[in-house]
C-alpha cells in the first residue's frame, strides 16, 4: 500500500495540469478533464485485466471531441458531453462482451502510424492560439496555423514567452530526479511568471479566465436520449481509437505476476471508466500509454495505485481549486506541444515508407485526411483502407508449388508445369489464402489441361485450410471436368473435414469419385504419398489397357 500510495501521488499530482490541458485540447471546459482523469482512472482499474494499465484522456480522444460541433451548439453542452461519454464507454463495453479485441489486429500499422503521427501535429497546430495569443479564425487547424504565421505582428510577445519558457522548463526538468513531477513544476513556474507580467498591467489568459474550477467533486448527470442520433459516429470513432491506443497498452505492459492482459477484458474496463467518467461530467477516457508508465515507474504495484490516484486528484481538487484557475493557459498550451511533438514517431515513419510503396501511400493518405478532415471521418476512413489493404495482401499472397517425391524420401518444391503433362502424377500444394479474391489467381496458376494431356493425375492437396468457398469449388469442378474430358482425372487430399464435407455436398466427391477424395492424417505427406502412389498405379494400369483416348471420343 505505501509503495501504491506514493505512485499515486506522482501520478495524481501529474494528472491536475495534464488534465486540465486534455479538457482545452477536446475545446471544453478544462475541468472536464480533471473529472475524466479522475473517475475513469479509479474506476476503470478495478476492471481491468492489465493491472497497470490507467485509463485516462488521450491526445487523440481529445482532438476527435474537440471537432465535434454538436458539444458547442448543444443547449446543454454538459449533458451532451455526458451523453458522448457514456455511448463510447458502451461500444467499448459491447466490445469486449463480444470478445472484438482480435478485430484491432486487422488495423494496419501504416494506418495507425499515419493517424497518430497527424493527432501529434494536430495537438501542435491547435495550441497556437493559446501559445500565441492570437486567435485565427481559419476553417481547420492547418488553415489557422498558416494564418498566425502570415500574421506575426499579432502575436503578443509575452503570452509566447510564456509558453516558450515552460517548454524549456519541462524539457529540462524531466532529465532531473524531478523526473515526471518536472511536468507539475514547469506549470507552475510557467504561471508564476504569466503573474508577474500580469503585474506589470500586461494580462496573460488564466484558466480562471475560462471557467470557474469548483472546489468539489462533481455530481452525477445523465445523458441527453435526443443526442443519441447525431454523437452516434463520434462515439463509434472515440471507442474505435481509444481501444487501439488501450491495445497497446495491453500488450506493452505485463501484470504483477508476468501474466499478459486479455484485450477484451481491458475494452469492458475501459467502457466502465468512460461511463463513470460521463455520468460525473467528464470526457471520454481511454488507456493511456503516458500515464502507464508513469505509475510503474514511479513504483506501483498493484491496480490499487489507481485507485488512490483518483483520490489524490479529489483532494487536489478540493483543497486547491482556486490555485488551480491560476495556472496559465500558454502554460498548458506549452505541456501540450510538447505532448503533439512526442506523439509524432520519426523512427516509425521511416519504416513505414522503407515497407513498400503501399503502406507508404495508405500512411500518406490516412494523414492527410487526419489533418484536414473532422477526426471521426478520418479514422473510419483509415479503418476501411486497413480493411482493404488486409483484403488485396491476403488474396496476393497466394504461390501454388508442385510436390516432387525424392528416391531418397525427401520432397522437393518446385514451380509447377505450365501444362498437364501426359502419363504423369502431378501433386500441387497451394499456399497462402483461398479466400474468393485470390481464387482467380489459383485458377491461373493452375496447369493448363491441353490435347496431350491425357492419363495423368493432378493431386491437390489442402493442408491447414479451415473450409473453401463456393468460387473455389466452382473452380475444382471446372478443373475436374476438363481432365476428365482428355482421360486424366483430379484428386483432392485434404486434412480438414469442412473441407471434405464441402467437397461431398457440393457434388464434386461424386463426380471426381469417392476414391479420388483422400482424408489427410495428422502425419505429414503420409495421405499425399498414398494418393501419389495410387495415382502412379492408375496411370500404369492405363497404359496397360493402352487407352488412349481423344478429345473427339471423349466427348462422343
Amino acid at each position: 500500500m505505501r509503495a501504491d500510495a506514493k505512485a499515486a501521488v506522482v501520478l495524481g499530482v501529474e494528472s491536475v495540469p495534464d488534465g486540465l490541458a486534455s479538457g482545452l485540447l477536446a475545446g471544453l471546459n478544462p475541468v472536464a478533464g480533471l473529472y475524466a482523469y479522475m473517475v475513469g482512472a479509479a474506476t476503470g482499474a478495478l476492471f481491468t485485466s492489465t493491472a497497470f494499465m490507467a485509463i485516462q484522456g488521450t491526445g487523440a480522444m481529445a482532438i476527435i471531441v474537440a471537432d465535434v460541433g454538436h458539444l458547442q451548439s448543444s443547449d446543454d453542452p454538459t449533458r451532451a458531453l455526458v451523453t458522448l461519454s457514456v455511448m463510447t464507454g458502451l461500444t467499448m463495453a459491447i466490445a469486449g462482451y463480444l470478445k472484438l479485441g482480435l478485430v484491432l489486429r486487422f488495423v494496419s500499422n501504416s494506418v495507425m502510424t499515419g493517424f497518430i503521427s497527424a493527432v501529434g501535429v494536430n495537438i501542435v497546430l491547435g495550441q497556437l492560439g493559446d501559445f500565441t495569443g492570437y486567435y485565427s479564425d481559419g476553417e481547420n487547424r492547418v488553415l489557422r496555423a498558416l494564418d498566425t504565421l502570415a500574421h506575426p505582428g499579432r502575436l503578443d510577445l509575452w503570452t509566447v514567452c510564456v509558453g516558450a519558457a515552460t517548454i524549456a522548463l519541462i524539457v529540462w526538468l524531466r532529465r532531473t530526479r524531478l523526473g515526471a513531477m518536472g511536468l507539475v513544476v514547469a506549470i507552475i513556474a510557467g504561471s508564476c511568471i504569466a503573474g508577474v507580467v500580469s503585474a506589470f498591467d500586461h494580462n496573460i489568459q488564466l484558466v480562471g479566465n475560462l471557467a470557474e474550477v469548483p472546489n468539489s467533486l462533481p455530481t452525477p448527470s445523465l445523458p441527453q436520449l435526443g443526442d443519441i442520433v447525431v454523437l452516434f459516429l463520434p462515439a463509434m470513432s472515440l471507442a474505435f481509437v481509444g481501444l487501439v491506443q488501450g491495445a497497446g497498452v495491453s500488450a506493452g505492459f505485463s501484470n504483477p505476476d508476468g501474466s499478459r492482459g486479455d484485450e477484451s477484458k481491458d475494452f469492458v474496463a475501459q467502457g466502465v471508466g468512460n461511463i463513470a467518467a460521463g455520468l460525473f461530467k467528464g470526457m471520454p477516457v481511454g488507456g493511456s500509454m503516458s500515464a502507464t508508465s508513469l505509475i510503474t515507474s514511479a513504483g506501483a504495484r498493484s491496480r490499487w495505485a489507481l485507485v488512490y490516484t483518483g483520490a489524490v486528484m479529489a483532494v487536489v481538487i478540493v483543497l486547491f481549486a482556486g490555485v488551480v484557475e491560476y495556472v496559465a493557459m500558454p502554460a498548458l498550451a506549452g505541456l501540450l506541444i510538447v505532448i503533439g511533438i512526442e506523439t509524432v514517431k520519426p523512427s516509425e515513419l521511416v519504416s513505414v515508407y522503407r515497407t513498400g510503396s503501399v503502406q507508404a501511400t495508405v500512411m500518406s493518405v490516412t494523414f492527410v485526411l487526419t489533418l484536414l478532415i473532422p477526426l471521426q471521418f478520418s479514422v473510419l476512413i483509415g479503418v476501411g483502407m486497413s480493411m482493404i489493404l488486409y483484403i488485396v495482401s491476403q488474396a496476393s499472397k497466394l504461390d501454388t508449388r508442385r510436390l516432387v517425391f525424392a528416391e531418397d524420401g525427401g520432397i522437393d518444391e518446385v514451380s509447377p508445369p505450365i501444362d498437364v503433362p501426359p502419363g504423369e502424377v502431378v501433386v500441387l500444394q497451394p499456399y497462402g489464402s483461398l479466400f474468393f479474391a485470390s481464387v482467380g489467381m489459383f485458377e491461373a496458376e493452375l496447369p493448363t489441361v491441353t490435347e496431350a494431356s491425357v492419363r495423368s493425375v493432378v493431386i491437390l492437396r489442402f493442408r491447414g485450410k479451415p473450409d473453401v468457398g463456393v468460387t473455389l469449388l466452382e473452380v475444382l469442378n471446372r478443373y475436374s471436368h476438363s481432365l476428365e474430358a482428355v482421360g486424366s482425372k483430379l484428386v483432392i487430399v485434404t486434412d480438414s473435414d469442412r473441407i471434405f464435407d464441402q467437397l461431398v455436398q457440393s457434388g464434386i466427391a461424386e463426380n471426381i469419385g469417392a476414391e479420388d477424395l483422400y482424408r489427410g492424417t495428422s502425419r505429414l505427406t503420409a495421405t499425399v504419398r498414398r494418393a501419389a502412389d495410387d495415382g502412379a498405379a492408375w496411370i500404369a494400369a492405363k497404359e496397360a489397357e493402352g487407352d488412349r483416348p481423344t478429345i473427339d471420343e471423349t466427348d462422343e
